[in-house]
């Protein structure tokens, strides 16, 4: 560290990326050296492992969070965040902890699993700024901020974060906050934090980052790295950052890069696809290139799950492009950017992940390669280093938003030159299920790399999901999963197709949280491809509470709604524990690639803003939404033909 911090910023650099095998200077590898596309590769069940104590097939969820920012990340810090790695771990062990606003915060609920994803760009800066480091004071717009930020004004720091945010995604950060010599110090602390608290089999940790691309003035391209490995790999490099590459293809040869140097694995997930202004899943390479093979494979290969909800919106899909879809219209963030620049006409198509995986069959037809596998993610993108997913127990996403500030439904969360989102438009989400065989860094991220995992806005609720031939009733009766596995492939799986045409029979099976409300209804999403290139989509109601029967319009009537907007309680009178189903397409083409998976919705419970309604005594504006249906949603199974 002595020697390192006696570096000058050029010399440092070049260390830098020299560790990193100088990979932004690289070429993607040939094709012939890419590892096997992940279109073309069926899922089947993992192997038997050696060990009898281990059981040959996944057998219980293991929840976590894949997301989360502490006040070393520099936007949370500027916020007044002073959370580190440390805290945010504790915190989802379970243990009481001191929140950034000097409440005290603790889940109801621990994790099996979590991580710490702080931002690459400017890691370590917030810390030496908020200790006053002379260097940084020079800077008349870092001193600004530091000012902003020891006022004791939330006000004042809640609009320099927003000031930072506008900096970074126009390039006009100060060189300051640019030297890497910051990140050397934070970097090897992070890995500390999660080798400390890693226990496998009772609580996991990761090493991961934030690599934040802010594009053409703040369309949202953030992906987080997550490495499989323990800190003997991991510290051999220094997390990519913005400042080095913005392209996506860059960092999967970075990835590669580390791979080959240690032996290890990662993967990344793109989040907030819903704020990229249409380029989350542009048809095309960052650099406006055409898409190849090459690239195609090597998206499907580094990115096997997408963020489908987080506390800044949902990216499952949006009204305007599934008009049938009666539950789509759900926590949008949908007017503007990072930074709230406009969205051009027809961005929502490139930004949604229902959308994404239509096309992505769509340019298979195309490449020979699907770049768009992606399976389900939850998580929360919290800048507090307090992952709540809980809605009665909701933290918020920065310092200013905390509990402690009673007004925060009105008050600005990210601001533009035009619009703001406010407070009430968080949302108390999300979280990652996982299908593991063990709670192991090694297991679980081998159960994300198969996509075996389901996204839920929050709640415990456990979601399975097999697809195969010959599937029946029966199966519901029996071992259900040994009944998947043997049959057929899980959630994240290729199938292909069987003779003769016969069409897939899928069999699902959705539990209530243990501590939650119970479920409305399970459903089936399909979305396919037709012989000329357009896709399409369905939606099946395949289980429901209650005696209810679809209507004219094939719709289910509503579930019912207990909540008491007076006291923000619900009763669980109506719904049901758990759902189970046998489901084959009717309008299955076997010519005809398609993917399917399933969406679990919970009875109408209180939000987070009721909660805060009834706990602070205020009015809030009608426009903000108090109730809603909490969900999940499984990983797709993909028909190949």
């Amino acid at each position: 560290m002595e020697v390192a911090a006696c570096l000058s910023r050029t010399a440092l650099l070049s260390a830098v990326l020299l560790t990193l095998g100088a990979c932004q200077k690289q070429a993607p590898p040939p094709q012939t050296e890419a590892p096997p596309p992940a279109a073309e590769v069926p899922v089947a069940a993992p192997p038997p492992p050696p060990e009898s104590s281990t059981p040959a097939y996944p057998t219980v969820a293991y929840f976590g969070d894949t997301h989360v920012h502490t006040g070393w990340s520099a936007d949370a810090g500027m916020d007044g965040a002073i959370t580190g790695p440390e805290d945010a771990y504790r915190f989802a062990l379970g243990q009481e902890v001191t929140s950034n606003s000097g409440l005290k915060a603790q889940l109801h609920r621990p994790y099996d699993w979590f991580l710490v994803s702080d931002h690459s760009d400017g890691m370590g800066v917030i810390n030496e700024l908020v200790a006053g480091n002379p260097e940084m004071l020079a800077d008349p717009v870092l001193k600004r901020w530091y000012e902003a930020l020891t006022s004791g004004d939330d006000k004042r720091a809640a609009d320099a974060k927003s000031e930072l945010v506008v900096m970074q995604s126009e390039g006009r950060l100060p060189q300051v906050v640019m030297d890497p010599k910051w990140m050397v110090s934070a970097w090897e602390k992070t890995i500390e934090a999660a080798e400390k608290y890693n226990d496998p089999g009772k609580f996991t940790t990761f090493i991961a980052y934030e690599w934040t691309v802010n594009a053409d003035g703040g369309d949202n391209l953030h992906r987080n790295v997550i490495f499989r490995d323990g800190a003997d790999r991991a510290s051999q490099v220094f997390p990519l950052t913005t400042f080095e590459t913005q392209d996506s293809t860059k960092l999967w040869a970075w990835m590669k890069a580390y791979e080959d140097k240690t032996g290890g694995r990662m993967l990344a997930i793109p989040h907030n696809g819903n704020m990229s202004n249409g380029r989350m899943f542009e048809e095309q390479q960052f650099d406006g290139s055409p898409m190849t093979r090459e690239w195609a494979e090597m998206r499907a290969h580094y990115e096997r799950l997408y963020e489908v909800t987080q506390i800044k919106g949902q990216s499952e899909s949006h009204p305007s492009l599934s008009p049938d879809d009666e539950f789509a219209s759900w926590d949008l963030w949908d007017r503007g950017n990072l930074i709230l620049k406009p969205k051009p006409e027809g961005a929502w198509r490139f930004e949604y992940w229902r959308e994404a995986l239509k096309s992505g069959m769509r340019i298979k037809r195309e490449l020979g390669v699907n770049p768009f596998l992606y399976g389900a993610n939850g998580a929360t993108d919290t800048h507090t280093g307090l992952s709540t997913t809980e809605e009665d127990n909701f933290f918020g996403k920065f310092k200013t938003l905390e509990p402690s500030n009673t007004g925060r439904w009105n008050f600005p969360l990210l601001s533009g030159a035009t619009d703001s989102y406010m407070g009430w438009e968080m949302a108390a989400s999300g979280v990652m299920g996982v299908w593991s065989v063990a709670n192991t860094r090694e297991a679980l991220w081998d159960a994300m790399h198969r996509r075996e995992t389901f996204a839920t806005t929050g709640p415990r609720m456990s979601v399975r999901f097999f697809g195969g031939y010959g599937f029946s009733a029966a199966d519901l009766d029996g071992d259900f999963v040994a009944a998947g596995y043997g049959g057929g492939v899980p959630m994240g799986g290729m199938l292909q197709a069987a003779e003769a045409g016969t069409p897939p029979t899928f069999i699902i099976a959705a539990s209530k949280d243990p501590d939650g409300a119970n479920l409305d209804r399970v459903q089936v999403i399909k979305g396919w491809v037709d012989a000329e290139g357009n896709t399409g989509e369905k939606i099946y109601d395949v289980r429901w509470s209650g005696e209810r029967e679809p209507g004219a319009d094939g719709k289910l009537p509503p579930v019912g709604n207990t909540v008491n907007l007076e006291t923000a309680e619900y009763s669980n009178t109506i719904g049901a524990t758990e759902l189970q189903a046998v489901f084959e397409d009717p309008d299955f083409d076997p010519a005809q690639q398609a993917f399917y998976y399933v969406r679990v919705l919970e009875i109408p419970t209180p939000r987070w803003t009721l909660y805060d309604k009834v706990r602070n005594g205020i009015e809030m504006d009608a426009t903000v939404p108090l109730v809603h249906q909490e969900r999940a949603f499984s990983s797709p199974i993909w028909y190949l033909p």
